[in-house]
């Protein structure tokens, strides 16, 4: 086996950082400097939900607790969301800043122009790219790679 070409997650992380990567690129010339693509599906949950907590936050988003925490601190210190106690003392409710608000009309042109881009792609390719994702995630959460992985392993 190809440790460099043949293991799954490797090429997965490989095709993220292209779309991110040339994403991010693109952010300077949309007058959106020091943006990064993971911020975005958080502006966007903030305005459909309104101040969430991060428990919230990483539910909308389809990512994990620590991996929204880690992202809303990012966003915290570029002043792009504002933190506030909740009803519990450890629960922090995030807020868009009015820095944040400004850029929307730039974050909507954008998104849609991805989006689109996204379409694109997946016309490309033998199968849409957004429902192979899908199809895996949805086999992941039946079963996760954890299990399939010890099932492997005990059968020898």
């Amino acid at each position: 086996m190809d440790p460099t070409g043949d293991l799954l997650g490797t090429r997965l992380r490989h095709l993220l950082e292209l779309l991110d990567g040339d994403l991010a690129a693109l952010y300077p010339e949309l007058g959106l400097d020091g943006w990064r693509p993971r911020y975005t599906p958080f502006v966007r949950a903030l305005v459909r939900l309104g101040p969430s907590s991060i428990h919230d936050l990483a539910r909308a988003v389809s990512v994990t607790h620590s991996a929204a925490s880690q992202t809303v601190a990012q966003m915290h210190r570029q002043g792009l969301v504002r933190l506030a106690k909740g009803a519990d003392a450890r629960q922090r409710i995030v807020h868009l800043t009015e820095r944040t608000r400004v850029l929307l009309p730039k974050l909507d042109i954008e998104w849609a122009a991805a989006s689109a881009a996204v379409a694109d792609l997946d016309a490309e390719l033998p199968y849409p790219l957004s429902d192979v994702v899908d199809a895996a995630l949805r086999a992941l959460r039946r079963r996760p790679m954890r299990d399939r992985i010890a099932a492997r392993l005990a059968a020898g």
